[in-house]
């Protein structure tokens, strides 16, 4: 379907530019929006003679927009979410969650306004972009985390993720002492040490072995007598 933007639209165009997008898009959201309108002759003449009032209302709206940006760009919120031990969220990090965040701090925004690239479903911190105007937009940064501890961490520079798994692959159990007086190759004194209980431990008490040989030899000469 050919239309006429009635504003500057992310890789379409712009104010008064007559582009070509799937039907689909055209009725469920430029048109419906008013973003832009039928490219036909009636639509086209009356464009041209409101192009001055549109474009006025959007330069006012994009003034605005600036205004509003710098109460905006650069804001962190931070939302507590439960996760599996891996850092995967139970569930995932809605607009709705970050609408609701950026207002509570005064940012004042809509769901319209937030570009959410890719769902958030791990713990970390994210960078979201914050359309204000088509031709105004900025940047949050969303800091989620399974506890307020957590989110200081992050927010300065943690990445408690990579800590998580770095925790969970480190070796358990004995950690052998090591001599740094030791010369290449000595084996460390609690080593031998240990070594050399172990096979006290293992080996029979004096005379347990000639006892046991002779009774073998008895019962052997027992069994050839009969």
């Amino acid at each position: 379907m050919e239309i006429i933007l009635l504003e500057r639209v992310e890789k379409l165009g712009s104010i008064g530019d007559v582009v070509t997008v799937k039907d689909g898009y055209a009725r469920n959201y430029l048109l419906p929006n008013k973003k832009a309108l039928r490219a036909n002759e009636a639509n086209r003449k009356v464009f041209e003679a409101n192009r001055a009032r549109i474009e006025a209302d959007n330069a006012e709206r994009r003034t605005d927009a600036e205004k509003h940006a710098g109460n905006v760009d650069g804001k962190q919120v931070v939302l507590i979410r439960a996760s599996s031990n891996s850092g995967q969220l139970y569930g995932s990090v809605s607009v709705r969650d970050i609408v609701e965040a950026l207002n509570e701090d005064g940012a004042d925004v809509t769901k319209q306004m937030i570009v959410l690239e890719r769902p958030i479903k791990t713990i970390g911190m994210f960078d979201v972009r914050v359309n204000l105007h088509p031709e105004v937009s900025v940047t949050v940064q969303v800091n989620v985390a399974r506890s307020p501890d957590e989110a200081d961490q992050q927010a300065q520079g943690v990445d408690v993720l990579a800590a998580m798994f770095e925790e969970e692959a480190a070796p358990t159990g004995f950690i052998e002492a090591i001599d740094p007086n030791a010369e290449p190759g000595e084996i460390p004194a609690e080593v031998t040490e240990d070594a050399a209980e172990t096979a006290a431990e293992a080996a029979p008490a004096e005379g347990e072995g000639d006892t046991a040989a002779a009774e073998e030899k008895a019962e052997g000469e027992e069994e050839a007598d009969s």
